[in-house]
């Protein structure tokens, strides 16, 4: 079993840690609607770059 030689300092554990952040999921604004959603899904009303690909519930 591995066992640590030295204890890692505070400074060198954050350091380690730096790069576990989360980031923001990248965003798109949908041409058509100006709707917000993620990129490369449909937004919530159907439309993916600017063409309806999906009918809703409310359109059916």
């Amino acid at each position: 079993m591995a066992v640590q030689q030295n204890k890692k300092s505070p400074s060198r554990r954050n350091m380690r840690r730096s790069h576990d952040r989360l980031s923001n999921p990248p965003l798109a604004v949908e041409p058509s609607t100006g709707e917000v959603h993620l990129r490369h899904h449909v937004s919530p009303t159907g439309f993916y770059r600017g063409k309806k690909v999906v009918a809703t519930k409310s359109e059916e």
